[in-house]
């Protein structure tokens, strides 16, 4: 139990990290953009999974671990437990007033009728009762009951076991993606449409569930005043799905923790964006980029950073990176900053570069950064880097006729998490069984309660004694009061229950 109990708590330790840096699995974008802020921590938190805390060599042996030791808590447990659940309440005692709650009085009632009559109250009260004929004559009654308190802790036990096994069977034969949906935009159900996509070791792409999803439109309620100006109070997005089945397409309003199930899969709403619509020409007028262009939040104004990538562009390959201001401000020593996160006064600031972008060299890149080993920066006539600042519906040329930009309009997008967890109702129940486990362990009260009778001088003698397992002062109290009534009981109905 100690080991268990060491390895849960370096389980939760380990879980830390996973808490406080960004989750492929959870939020790519956030983990690109903490990537981007910090490049010299990233080698060292990549060659440690710091990025991927859940699914890493050092947590899986944790986790592993763990279940290996709750295995041998339980197994053993549930041969004691089985011994005591069918063993008989202990003997009586030989001296009942040597224990910490004991009554003696005397009846002129029989001690059979006494015994009797002691055994069906105890029973009622759903104690497991043993009546014994001693050897002067005497009856003793022993009766115990709170077995299922050890049922609870065995139950919870069992539980948490579930609880791991149902996560391991969903990491393993379930998957998670994730994809930003500009309005407008249908999204299917493909391995190619996802733009981060993580299977379980023995999940294939051909089980996705076939289904389109349309975001329609995408709404944001802001406040407009007081100390949380700013904060947003609402997040809708009005989707449009259907399935291969053949029914009609269904409209729904996805919100933040009320997902979409579609055919087992779980649609999660976990994020927003702007996404502007811009046009880039060459040198020689031809558009070699025009559409909406996902810039990722950078900052609780939605103050958002983007890339634009024109490999087609003739005479030089065109690239540009920089921000979406939704509500464009500057300050002296500041520089440009968005004031508002609604879209008051959009706004792109853009830096320019010429060169080979590196699309042609095999090499894997992200949409949201350019590589610039072989890019120049496009400067301005004075020889200093170049900055566009366009507002919407402006068109901004570049120095020497490469090229132009438009920022044409603005959508905004939602970023969908898309995952399938078939192990989610055996996570639940095992947790419901947890907690009514832990609940039992906690509040049901293992009690033993012993009588004896017997003939003294034409009267009979009766004692009774208990024992609360979990003694306390208010339990105790709690155990007199029992004997008490128990005692009232056996020396005013005995009469009437033994005619």
């Amino acid at each position: 139990m100690r080991t268990a109990l060491m390895l849960l708590m370096l389980l939760g330790l380990a879980s830390i990290p996973g808490s406080l840096i960004p989750q492929t699995r959870v939020d790519p974008n956030a983990v690109i953009n903490w990537q981007t802020a910090h490049p010299d921590l990233t080698r060292i938190y990549t060659k440690l999974d710091l990025f991927t805390v859940y699914g890493s060599p050092w947590f899986s042996a944790v986790y592993l671990l763990l279940m290996v030791s709750l295995i041998g808590c339980i197994v053993p447990r549930v041969r004691v437990y089985w011994r005591a659940v069918r063993a008989r309440p202990p003997r009586v005692p030989r001296n009942l007033q040597r224990l910490p709650a004991s009554i003696t009085t005397m009846t002129s009632l029989p001690a059979r009728a006494v015994a009797e009559h002691a055994s069906r109250l105890l029973q009622r009260a759903r104690y497991r009762v043993d009546v014994v004929e001693e050897a002067d004559g005497g009856f003793a009654v022993a009766a115990q009951r709170g077995y299922l308190r050890e049922a609870g802790n065995l139950l919870f036990h069992v539980s948490l076991l579930a609880v791991l096994v149902a996560f391991a069977v969903g990491d393993m034969f379930g998957y998670k993606g994730s994809v930003n949906i500009v309005s407008g935009q249908t999204f299917t159900n493909t391995r190619e449409a996802y733009d981060d996509y993580a299977p379980g070791s023995l999940f294939s792409a051909d089980r996705l569930a076939g289904f389109n999803l349309k975001l329609n439109d995408f709404k944001v309620n802001y406040l407009t005043s007081g100390p949380e100006l700013g904060q947003p109070t609402s997040f809708r997005a009005d989707v449009t799905y259907s399935t291969p089945s053949g029914a009609s397409p269904t409209n729904i309003a996805l919100e933040v923790n009320h997902p979409l199930s579609i055919d087992g899969t779980d649609v999660f709403l976990t994020g927003n964006g702007y996404a502007p619509e811009i046009t880039v020409r060459d040198g020689d007028g031809k558009v070699v980029y025009s559409g909406p262009t996902v810039f990722l939040p950078t900052s609780s104004t939605y103050a958002s950073w983007g890339v634009i990538k024109a490999p087609d562009a003739s005479p030089t390959q065109l690239g540009f990176e920089g921000q979406f201001l939704p509500t464009y401000a500057t300050a002296p020593g500041v520089g440009p900053y968005s004031a508002f996160p609604n879209a008051l006064a959009p706004t792109l600031s853009l830096t320019a570069f010429t060169g080979d972008l590196g699309l042609g060299s095999g090499v894997p890149q992200s949409v949201y950064s350019l590589t610039k080993t072989h890019l120049t920066q496009v400067r301005n006539n004075a020889g200093k880097p170049l900055t566009l600042t366009i507002a919407l519906g402006q068109t901004r040329k570049l120095p020497g006729g490469i090229g132009s930009v438009r920022f044409d309009g603005l959508r905004r997008y939602a970023r969908l998490q898309i995952a399938s967890s078939p192990a989610s109702p055996l996570a639940l129940t095992a947790v419901v069984l947890a907690l009514l486990g832990l609940i039992g362990s906690l509040y049901v009260r293992p009690r033993r309660i012993w009588i004896r009778a017997r003939a003294t001088a034409g009267q009979t003698e009766l004692e009774l004694a208990g024992l609360d397992q979990r003694d306390g002062p208010a339990r105790g109290a709690a155990l007199t009061k029992v004997l008490n009534d128990l005692t009232a009981e056996l020396t005013t109905d005995v009469t009437g229950a033994s005619e």
